[in-house]
């Protein structure tokens, strides 16, 4: 009667959603302050100021068709151009606005970019600990995801990367800074990986293409993050002003297909004939012309600074083992016993919700979004001190 995976994606919600429902729900039960909800990433910064002043501008300035009546399929070229000017200017690749697609967040770039991509079988290949729908999106667009564990201290382990890299390899996907485990990648890694990826391509005769996730490049605590497409040309970033701007709901972002990309007008075509396909056309007008106002700009970074400072100090001194994170608004921890679900589960019992890494690829950890407000930190802090004396870790 209905398509059956479609039907079990319906009735099977992420794992991070399901914590985050669940929250809700307790929250109606027991009352919002008494639950600390680490569950989603959903910026907790206000908005740089010149978004709202943006929005009121054009409210005010441009005549209601034109400000929200349908633009061009891509995206209105006024928008367009004022990305490829940006990529430009500060990365240095001769972007141009022919390369560029406006779209609802990194989601669905994501989804259209697999879509275009990947013919029937081809694997997607995915450095683990990764964002889960990664694996949705690549079956959807027909492809079979490959996941590969990354190396010490969550960095790409080359070696590992070359081996699971095929004939059928049709991808790459990076995301850094990274979800779920705040890991930079640096620019000799990002060089590595792309001779890696162009001897692939020697070998199979057809470029192996990097999809770079980029919702949180903004997002660092004084790390560099490297321009994927500086260190390997067939390269598709992926951006989002979801989390840079905290502009989650309003759902806009963008494709950039490179242009030293191998068949880059091709390449895009196939953007465009995927967008189309999955009906991502015209992403919302308004707020395109709000991001092309306000690129390169972010929330506060430094009140995430303080978030993740207050709780990875909080929670080493309690003898739990965190990965320092360098970007995004994520803290990586162990689980103090092997089944991170089972951990969870006890966290719950002191209202502390987080989301197992079992979801992520990797099996013994749990990521916690510390991109709430602090007095959530701060009320959770006697939970976190109770739960790690359960497990023994203080007196």
């Amino acid at each position: 009667m209905v398509n059956r995976n479609s039907k079990r994606l319906g009735q099977e919600r992420s794992v991070i959603r399901e914590i985050f429902e669940y929250a809700n729900e307790r929250k109606r039960e027991i009352g919002a302050e008494n639950v600390f909800d680490f569950s989603l990433g959903n910026p907790g910064v206000p908005a740089p100021p010149a978004v709202n002043a943006e929005i009121v501008r054009l409210t005010e300035e441009m005549p209601p068709l034109a400000l929200h009546g349908y633009t061009s399929a891509p995206g209105a070229p006024d928008v367009r151009e004022a990305v490829a000017a940006y990529i430009r200017t500060a990365f240095g690749v001769p972007m141009s606005a022919d390369m560029v697609y406006m779209t609802c967040g990194a989601a669905a770039s994501l989804a259209v970019t697999l879509r275009a991509l990947c013919e029937e079988g081809d694997e997607i290949v995915a450095i683990t600990p990764c964002f889960p729908e990664y694996r949705v999106f690549a079956e959807a667009a027909g492809g079979r995801f490959v996941e590969v564990p990354a190396g010490e201290g969550f960095h790409p382990d080359m070696a590992a990367l070359k081996a699971a890299i095929g004939k059928r390899t049709k991808a790459v996907i990076l995301n850094s800074p990274n979800n779920p485990t705040g890991v930079v990648y640096g620019a000799e890694e990002l060089s590595a990986l792309g001779a890696l990826l162009h001897d692939a391509g020697a070998r199979n005769g057809s470029p192996v293409f990097l999809i770079a996730d980029e919702p949180y490049r903004e997002l660092t605590y004084g790390a560099a993050v490297p321009y994927p497409m500086v260190h390997y040309a067939n390269t598709v970033v992926c951006y989002s002003f979801s989390k840079s701007l905290s502009l989650a709901g309003e759902r806009i972002g963008y494709i950039a297909v490179s242009p030293r990309c191998a068949g880059a007008a091709d390449v895009f075509s196939a953007v465009c004939g995927a967008a189309r396909a999955l009906g991502y056309v015209c992403a919302p007008s308004l707020f395109q012309r709000v991001a092309a106002s306000c690129l390169g700009m972010s929330g506060d970074v430094e009140e995430y600074r303080k978030n993740r400072d207050l709780l990875y100090s909080f929670l080493t001194q309690c003898g739990f083992s965190c990965v320092p994170p360098e970007g995004a608004f994520y803290l990586f921890m162990r689980s103090p016993e092997p089944d991170a679900v089972a951990f969870c589960e006890r966290a719950k019992r002191h209202e502390l919700l987080f989301v197992p890494s079992d979801g992520f690829g990797v099996k013994g950890y749990v990521r916690i979004s510390y991109c709430v407000e602090r007095a959530v930190i701060e009320r959770s802090l006697p939970a976190f001190g109770a739960l790690a004396r359960e497990y023994g870790l203080i007196g």
